[in-house]
């Protein structure tokens, strides 16, 4: 074992701050705001959990959104808190459904509904790219397909973060959102001045 030397702690006043902070803008690469699952692990959830327990676990993980797997691990969807809200679920119960049957595939949005950029396409793309691709899809999250792997995930709610976009925290993201906010304060709304 190696005998490590303890210091006092009041030799030193300042906390160290990386070199640069690098500031993300538009123009710069989609791989910037891009979640790659072969450095981040995919934040996944089990399809048989109730809605209850799944908004736990994603509240206990401070997540918004996770990936919907199946017991073979197969990727059926995506859910996020929003999906799973109260109201989501009086709506099932009044369309027949008894509260203690419902899954969280009652709530995803399936693979089949959902969008998806190629890998191969994303490496030369801006986030601007990005953002006019899906301004007008309404969705909140696009995956990222390595040929017939999901490589990874698109996010609203990321690109508005790592943008420092103005943005309701408490509303979720979406892509029409973000360019709303974008374009306004590329053009800002001239100011009116009175004449008396």
């Amino acid at each position: 074992m190696k005998h490590l030397h303890l210091f006092r702690a009041d030799q030193a006043h300042h906390v160290a701050y990386p070199e640069t902070v690098k500031t993300i803008t538009t123009r710069d690469s989609a791989l910037e705001i891009f979640t790659d699952f072969q450095h981040a692990p995919a934040l996944v959830i089990d399809s048989t959990l109730s809605p209850q327990q799944a908004e736990i676990q994603m509240r206990t993980a401070h997540v918004r959104m996770k990936i919907v797997v199946d017991r073979d691990n197969q990727v059926l969807g995506i859910v996020s808190l929003d999906d799973l809200s109260n109201q989501e679920i009086i709506k099932r119960i009044s369309q027949g459904y008894q509260r203690s049957e419902l899954n969280v595939t009652d709530f995803m949005h399936p693979l089949s509904s959902l969008k998806a950029f190629s890998w191969e396409e994303l490496q030369d793309a801006s986030i601007q790219d990005v953002i006019d691709t899906l301004q007008n899809s309404g969705q909140q999250h696009c995956l990222v397909l390595d040929g017939e792997e999901i490589r990874g995930l698109i996010s609203a709610s990321d690109i508005a973060r790592k943008l420092k976009l103005p943005l309701d925290i408490h509303r979720e993201s979406n892509f029409s959102r973000i360019s709303h906010v974008i374009y306004h304060q590329i053009h800002p709304h001239p100011t009116v001045v009175s004449n008396g």
